[in-house]
């Protein structure tokens, strides 16, 4: 099976998604027993943290001979040292540093690049060194990884990835420098598909293993993964491969305000594939775009475009002007409904229980019919604000654990475990049971999340409608979303895919209350 694309300095960076879900829980954990155990971990002294403003390495310590490199190595270690999001850290960075233009592409490739890759990274790595990666200091690890990385998945010299790596080394660990010349030496003895048939299992021995090395998922996820699939293991290793590849930023022309066309005219992107909102970004920061600066347009994956907007085009009858986001953060799904409220005169109240993320949502609505309520979401019946049996429509957008957006989220596909599922699961049939009773009779409730996984998907669904105690029909979701997209299956719900849509892997569960 052949490797990912090899890239030097793309020009199309990956760029931070929308801030990861509150209820994330931040724990690395490996992705099988017998594989290396988790990235980063205890064991990175603070002496050996790096100045992310200045690129200076510790006190004593040579100062980095290239800034991309050293850039893409403080976001790393912020990942594994204090359980940081990559796409939240680099920018930072990457603005302290000054870095622009194609050195803050080659910064980003290198680091969700290397955090995809990290367990087969650590299995090379392993291999080269003799031991372990759990017995290797921490910021030489890291640096370790970074270099391997260049050498095995981008056209980076040889000698320029070894020679950058060393010095690398010598800046944060220097006592391991010459540690680190022998194993980068010995990784650039051998090429990736060479690596890969020494460190996976055999396909027809162990399938899942051998994917879980050659496209870099843990084991558990790609299981996950081919259930939802139909058990297709083809299939779900055309979906690996695009779960490694960087994802094109999408942008939501908020009606009302913005018009998709002539937004994709003014930033030099294409309009989206389905959704009629939608706007591919095919270069330079979001955050630069006078449209997304003013609120005319904001950053959204065109699947979470797509699941709010069904929730809006499922027919109800009578008053149709109380909408509810059950849980509004970030913002993104309540900014969209609350343009579209805007139109038809109706009002959104939008639910977050996290303070800060209250907040978000606040400034991703300002101006639109939306009132933010900041409290938990399953209240519903206790708090006066939600009353039972008071809305049209009503979605929840509930806390996962967004292995649907594997692509924008390097790390989590390392951070997630098995252990997670229960108690969100939990929350999810929760929050449904309290949607469900928020909303009127005849008026419907969308469920989404941005995760394949069977259990938080139909048996969520399933579960959280036997134990509403009200009754519900399963409204067909096919018909609300855009005429002509493929492979929706057979209904009543519908899964998106990263390689069927090119959206993140987003479900979608319609439901209206009957009683």
């Amino acid at each position: 099976m052949s490797s990912e694309h090899r890239a030097d300095r793309p020009d199309n960076p990956e760029r931070p998604a929308d801030r990861p879900s509150g209820s994330e829980h931040r724990a690395d954990r490996p992705h099988n027993s017998g594989r290396p155990r988790r990235p980063g971990g205890p064991g990175y002294g603070r002496t050996q943290d790096r100045d992310a403003r200045t690129g200076r390495g510790p006190r004593g310590g040579r100062p980095p001979s290239d800034p991309a490199r050293q850039a893409a190595y403080e976001a790393i270690a912020a990942v594994h040292r204090d359980d940081a999001y990559a796409n939240l850290v680099l920018g930072d960075i990457l603005r302290g540093m000054g870095l622009h233009g194609r050195d803050a592409a080659f910064a980003t490739e290198l680091t969700y690049g290397t955090l995809r890759a990290v367990g087969t990274l650590d299995l090379i790595i392993a291999a080269a060194a003799g031991r372990d990666v759990a017995r290797i200091d921490p910021p030489a690890r890291d640096a370790l990884r970074l270099g391997a990385y260049q050498l095995l998945f981008t056209r980076v010299p040889a000698h320029a990835a070894v020679n950058q790596t060393v010095d690398l080394v010598r800046s944060v660990a220097p006592g391991a420098a010459g540690f680190a010349n022998a194993v980068m030496r010995g990784i650039s003895e051998t090429s990736l598909d060479d690596w890969l048939a020494r460190v996976a299992p055999g396909y027809d021995e162990d399938p899942v293993g051998h994917l879980a090395v050659v496209h870099h998922h843990p084991e558990w996820i790609i299981r996950a993964f081919s259930e939802a699939l139909g058990g297709d293991l083809d299939d779900t290793a055309r979906l690996l491969l695009e779960d490694n590849q960087p994802p094109t930023v999408h942008l939501c022309a908020r009606p009302g305000r913005a018009d998709a066309i002539e937004l994709a005219d003014a930033v030099g992107g294409v309009p989206g594939a389905f959704s009629p909102y939608a706007v591919y970004l095919h270069g330079g920061a979001p955050s630069d775009i006078p449209e997304v600066r003013d609120g005319r347009a904001h950053v959204q994956d065109e699947g979470s475009q797509l699941v709010a907007a069904a929730l809006l085009a499922a027919p109800i009858e009578g008053r149709d002007t109380r909408w509810l986001d059950l849980c509004a953060g970030p913002g993104g799904k309540a900014g969209l409904l609350g343009s579209i409220a805007a139109q038809r005169g109706a009002e959104v109240t939008a639910v977050e229980v996290a303070d800060h993320r209250a907040r978000l949502v606040e400034q991703a609505t300002a101006g639109l019919p939306v009132t933010v309520l900041p409290t938990d979401g399953r209240t519903v019946g206790r708090d006066p604000d939600l009353p039972e049996e008071s809305f049209d429509r009503v979605l929840v957008d509930a806390p996962c654990t967004g292995l649907g957006s594997l692509r924008r989220r390097p790390e989590s596909r390392w951070r997630r475990q098995p252990a997670d599922l229960p108690p969100l699961t939990r929350l999810q049939r929760e929050l449904l049971v309290a949607a469900l009773r928020a909303v009127r009779p005849g008026g419907v409730v969308a469920y989404v999340t941005c995760s394949p996984h069977m259990v938080e998907t139909q048996v969520t669904v399933t579960e959280g409608s036997r134990r509403s105690g009200v009754e519900v029909d399963f409204v067909d979701a096919r018909p609300l979303l855009p005429p002509g997209m493929p492979k929706l299956g057979p209904g009543p719900t519908v899964q998106l895919w990263p390689h069927r849509h090119g959206t993140d892997a987003m479900f979608l569960a319609v439901l209206r209350r009957t009683s």
